[in-house]
């Protein structure tokens, strides 16, 4: 049997989604496709010749608007893969009750093999081209770093935006992943990590899932693999590894390394970023192969670095007892069938990874509202506290320790507000989840949370009457 590409994957669990839904044919095949594709190939001069690239942006749903999703940066970038990894999007906003429609862009480069100069004339010309075929705006089509792209990326595509469209108010809105100077937010970096632990944690409290799985309540002790050490794959370790959990190996590109005592991730992070190889971690043992990581034993295995690492062919040798997919797509469609015959927990992609998505709604919130989150009431929540402090002195007779004062002095800040808004998300899109698992008798969570996303995109569809 022929492989199937990444979008017949994803269509495949829409198909299963559907089937359990009942949902109706004619509705069913508005949502399944993307609405528009666009190609890009344009020529940048680069060090005296010219060079062409081809850039893809999709638009899945704009059932919601702007549509919003990440540009990556990568040389097996496709359009096969922007249209699924835009499909992905829709249904991840929809699960997390997010107000955006999806979308994904992409350019086909290898990002290391130019310079910092070469990749923003590149990024501003890719910018330029999307602007003028209206699929870049704050209004419309906003988007996020990821793979092979960062907030210096977006930096550029905000500037280039702005230059041509100077008279947009809301100009700051177009792009999210910012430096925090040009409108970011505080936590973008650690945001889908954070979530994917929000997400894990919460798995982990509910006593009917742990049990399905075999597992135990709680993160603490919890020995965990993590596939990818990018931004993603990092916080993810560390937040879990801050938490009492321990990680017993990292996965790259390189190799795979493993200590059954646990990992220093902070270590390990410094260590691999001096080189960009898992080869310059201290006090692990090594594996060139790194697809043994996925088959280490384990508790919980996170595949945080591409699409389809999960396949039929080493499904049935996956040790750990949860799978939970901080990237995209990381498991096929008849993997997936496997692992779950198999008694596996899967934790979706489409609900388990959108903490970045999350944090984007709340920076471009920010930057449409043109004010930072906590200004208008600091210093009335520290009076607040000052108040608490003197009216339990006062009918108590003592005095609180200074230490004490000052911890219930402090008003928040715009972290400690994406933080509570992030793990509120996670939670209550689980619970939803779950619900939807029972509502439709679906056998696993990823169905269910396709079949929450497409019942409520259906809905809008239903009753505006498109």
């Amino acid at each position: 049997m022929a492989k199937l590409s990444f979008l017949e994957n994803v269509d495949q669990m829409f198909d299963a989604a559907v089937s359990a839904l009942g949902l109706s044919d004619d509705i069913a095949s508005q949502i399944r496709g993307c609405n528009s594709v666009i190609q890009l190939r344009f020529p940048v001069q680069l060090n005296g010749k010219l060079e062409v690239f081809t850039g893809w942006r999709a638009v899945h749903s704009d059932h919601q608007l702007p549509v919003k999703g990440g540009i990556r940066y990568a040389p097996v970038v496709c359009q096969d893969e922007v249209e699924a990894l835009a499909a992905l999007m829709s249904y991840k906003c929809a699960v997390v009750d997010i107000p955006f429609g999806g979308a994904k862009g992409g350019l086909a480069i290898d990002p290391s093999k130019y310079s910092t100069e070469d990749l923003e004339k590149i990024t501003r010309k890719f910018a330029r081209e999307l602007i003028k075929k209206a699929y870049l705006s704050p209004a419309e089509n906003v988007p996020a770093p990821d793979m092979g792209t960062n907030e210096k990326t977006m930096a550029w595509i905000y500037d280039e935006y702005q230059n041509l469209r100077p008279d947009d108010i809301n100009a700051m809105g177009c792009v999210t992943g910012k430096p925090k100077t040009l409108g970011g937010i505080s936590f973008r970096t650690e945001a889908t990590g954070k979530g994917v632990f929000f997400g894990i944690e919460y798995f982990l409290s509910k006593d009917e899932l742990v049990r399905e799985v075999k597992l135990t309540t709680g993160i603490e002790e919890k020995r965990i693999v993590v596939q990818g050490f990018g931004n993603v794959g990092y916080y993810s370790a560390f937040f879990l590894a801050e938490a009492g959990a321990k990680i017993v190996g990292i996965a790259e590109k390189d190799g795979f390394v493993y200590n059954d005592d646990g990992i220093d991730i902070k270590q390990a992070k410094i260590e691999f970023d001096e080189r960009s190889s898992i080869r310059n971690v201290s006090n692990v043992k090594y594996q060139e192969d790194s697809r043994l990581g996925l088959e280490y034993a384990c508790d919980i295995l996170i595949p945080a670095a591409l699409e389809g690492q999960i396949t039929a062919e080493n499904a049935p040798r996956i040790k750990a007892k949860l799978i939970a997919e901080a990237a995209n797509g990381p498991i096929t469609q008849e993997a997936d069938k496997i692992l779950l015959e198999r008694g596996r927990g899967i934790l979706p992609d489409i609900y388990l990874n959108a903490g970045g998505v999350t944090v984007s709604y709340f920076e471009w919130i920010k930057n449409l509202s043109h004010i930072r989150f906590g200004r208008m009431d600091k210093k009335q929540e520290e009076m607040r506290g000052i108040k608490i402090i003197e009216a339990f002195e006062r009918v108590n007779k003592i005095k609180l320790p200074k230490d004490l004062k000052d911890q219930l002095q402090l008003s928040t800040d715009e972290t400690d507000v994406i933080k509570s808004g992030l793990a509120d998300t996670m939670r209550n899109a689980l619970d939803n989840i779950i619900e939807a698992k029972e509502k439709y008798k679906t056998t696993d969570l990823r169905t269910a949370a396709y079949a929450l996303a497409i019942e409520k995109i259906a809905n809008y569809y239903t009753l505006v009457g498109h």
